[in-house]
């Protein structure tokens, strides 16, 4: 791990003077991914911001009623607030899918955000990769690319990224609040991370000198019909294979409404609005989840070792929606 500068950022303000004056400084929280990557070489930040006493760190309503989660609250208190386990269990239940409950109770939402890929071949130094060193090659292609992406990849890169929490709230169409020099904006969660194409070193639309300061859930959280299935090579401390969230609103047995998000397939959460949209009147019936799993995994692509992952996926997500409506448990 080379030497570094630390910094503790008493609000919000200094906190991106910090970032702006010094480009090469990273944000710290909870520090479950970034000191991770520091400690195998992969990160060189010349100073940690440490902003774990922002006032970042509150679950609350607002006026117009969605839910706002600060970007500092834990994995933890998301996955076990009360308000998250009645209005959107969804993704209490992703969430407690992820990690262990150690990493858990240390990571930060705005964290799980930004958590880099677990591509073997991104934190081994010795191999060459595009979202590391960009024009090194990609060591996937031709190495073991079982964990990689089947959708929306490029010939720079085939890694996926790891959260779980991000996935439930694409399928929730949760909206991300940044500040930088310029003010707020707002980022819907499908145009917050990025596809590989031909820039892979760049993981999310978020700028270098911008902060993750809450996350917005609308008023509908779909509580009562959900599933979030997460296929693994082991039942806990693992990264997903794929992992599917569905969301259904019913009306006497027939699907009014969809929302389908896959994790662990492409280089960012994976939904297509389309494939959902074939749900819509649809009777809760395997032959609609067929057609609908089908569409969200059209042009998907194996690269040899993860060739199963399309199978897989499809069959993930036919097995979600049927836990979903309620035909299995």
């Amino acid at each position: 791990m080379n030497s570094f500068s630390y910094t503790r950022a008493a609000d919000v303000a200094s906190a991106l003077r910090v970032i702006a004056a010094e480009p090469t400084a990273k944000f710290i929280a909870g520090g479950t991914n970034l000191v991770d990557l520091m400690k195998e070489n992969v990160e060189h930040p010349t100073r940690l911001v440490d902003i774990t006493h922002l006032p970042l760190a509150e679950i609350q309503r607002t006026k117009e009623g969605r839910l706002r989660i600060g970007a500092l609250v834990t994995n933890t208190d998301v996955a076990y607030n009360e308000v998250v386990e009645r209005d959107y269990p969804l993704l209490s239940q992703a969430i407690l899918h992820g990690a262990s409950a150690q990493l858990r109770n240390m990571a930060s939402v705005g964290g799980n955000l930004m958590q880099r890929t677990r591509c073997s071949y991104f934190y081994d130094t010795a191999t060459p990769c595009n979202k590391r060193t960009p024009g090194a090659g990609c060591s996937a292609f031709e190495g073991f690319n079982r964990y990689h992406a089947i959708l929306g990849a490029s010939e720079h890169c085939i890694a996926t990224n790891p959260s779980d929490m991000s996935v439930a709230l694409l399928a929730l169409d949760a909206i991300v609040l940044v500040v930088g020099p310029s003010g707020e904006r707002s980022i819907p969660i499908g145009e917050f991370h990025r596809l590989p194409g031909e820039t892979p070193q760049i993981d999310t639309n978020l700028k270098a000198d911008e902060m993750i300061t809450a996350v917005d859930l609308p008023d509908r959280g779909f509580a009562k019909h959900y599933a979030y299935l997460k296929v693994r090579d082991r039942t806990s401390y693992a990264f997903a294979l794929v992992s599917v969230a569905a969301a259904l609103e019913m009306n006497d047995g027939r699907i009014s409404e969809a929302r389908l998000a896959l994790g662990s397939v492409a280089h960012k959460p994976w939904r297509r609005k389309e494939a959902e949209a074939l749900l819509n009147g649809k009777p809760a019936a395997r032959e609609s989840f067929q057609k609908a799993a089908e569409a969200l995994l059209e042009g998907a692509r194996g690269f040899g070792h993860n060739d199963f992952k399309i199978e897989l996926a499809k069959r993930g997500v036919v097995r979600a929606l049927t836990q979903a409506a309620g035909l299995e448990r």
